[in-house]
């Protein structure tokens, strides 16, 4: 069986569910995941950038509205729990927890635990972060150890 980490950083939709459990084919995957809620403030601006490039104005606008930080947990869970069933009900085995500080070395403990065989990024686009290369997946490549790929989320969850 094929062990994957997927770092997640809202509910897995239909479509990226779909994604990621056919990358390898027939092959049974066992996926385990990591979501890490929403920052603190300090990201706000940063996601705001990422919605103006985007073209999505109105996400950009609303970014205060969306819970953070310590208000954050409850909906990360919610989203964990629907990712996992999903994933579940695909056929594959899947389990989780959520990430809240240092979401790297919680990766990099979790590959070494379970001998992974990948990590799956599997994000919205973070254009700021990635044109400095400071995304989950640029910043993991130089620490985990196994082969990271970087996928964007289908749509909105």
């Amino acid at each position: 069986m094929f062990t994957s980490v997927l770092m997640i950083e809202k509910a897995l939709t239909s479509a990226d569910v779909e994604f990621v459990t056919t990358l390898h084919g027939d092959e049974e995957v066992s996926f385990h995941v990591l979501l890490q809620p929403r920052g603190d403030q300090a990201d706000r601006l940063l996601r705001a950038i990422d919605d103006v490039a985007l073209g999505e104005l109105d996400e950009a606008a609303h970014e205060q509205e969306t819970p953070e930080g310590e208000a954050a947990k409850g909906v990360g869970q919610q989203a964990l729990e629907v990712s996992l069933q999903a994933l579940r009900v695909s056929g594959s085995e899947a389990e989780g927890r959520l990430v809240e500080d240092h979401p790297l070395d919680a990766l990099k403990a979790l590959v070494g635990e379970i001998g992974a065989d990948e990590v799956i990024v599997l994000t919205d686009p973070h254009y700021v972060e990635e044109f400095f290369h400071r995304d989950w997946a640029s910043r993991a490549r130089h620490k985990v150890g196994v082969p990271v790929l970087k996928l964007f989320s289908h749509s909105k969850a």
